[in-house]
């Protein structure tokens, strides 16, 4: 299974509305071989990005999608950071709510981080992915 069909399958995971929907989407993930997560984020950008980061690396070893070593906590911690870059031009100095969505097969993982960023009441939409292949 391809790096394509895990980060669509992470890009998927941000964009479920309900936990219901969630455990919808896990569950036909995990028949494929496609094991997934998501969770909830928001505040002021900046002061969020180290909290995002630290949700998807409890949210990956809580769903089992990593173990608890280096190399694979620095994975999604590395795939996390690449999916906020993507996203701070248009977010920083905004407050910022949205899902992560991380999925796994074999040796790739795919972070999606999906925003709505507070612009008064004209909210704006971002999404973010970042991938890493691990052993």
């Amino acid at each position: 299974m391809g790096s394509k069909v895990v980060a669509s399958a992470a890009i998927r995971m941000s964009l479920s509305e309900t936990r219901e929907e969630e455990n919808l989407l896990k569950e036909n993930f995990v028949q494929v071989g496609i094991r997934t997560a998501a969770v909830n984020f928001g505040g002021e950008y900046l002061h969020s990005a180290s909290k995002i980061i630290e949700r998807a690396i409890v949210a990956a070893k809580r769903e089992g999608i990593i173990k608890d070593t280096h190399s694979e906590e620095g994975a999604i911690a590395g795939a996390t950071r690449e999916a906020l870059s993507q996203i701070m031009p248009k977010a920083l100095g905004f407050n910022v709510g949205g899902k992560i969505g991380i999925a796994r097969a074999t040796d790739h993982i795919s972070v999606s981080v999906f925003f709505g960023v507070g612009l008064v009441h004209l909210d704006e939409v971002a999404i973010g992915l970042g991938h890493r292949a691990v052993p």
